[in-house]
């Protein structure tokens, strides 16, 4: 099973464009605000980056 982290760089990863936080949560089937909370922890953690305001791709 893999871990809430995991599964928004999975669902990151696979779209294979800049995303959004609400259509991150979409395809990781979570919630918006969750999924918020670990963009911030993954930005942090250098595992994501931002090219543009509220879109997130993994590094």
């Amino acid at each position: 099973m893999e871990t809430k982290e995991e599964a928004v760089l999975n669902a990151m990863t696979n779209e294979g464009k800049p995303m959004r936080s609400g259509d991150i949560a979409e395809k990781a089937w979570m919630d918006q605000e969750a999924v918020s909370r670990i963009l911030a922890t993954l930005r942090k953690e250098r595992k994501i980056s931002s090219p543009k305001r509220c879109f997130y791709v993994p590094v």
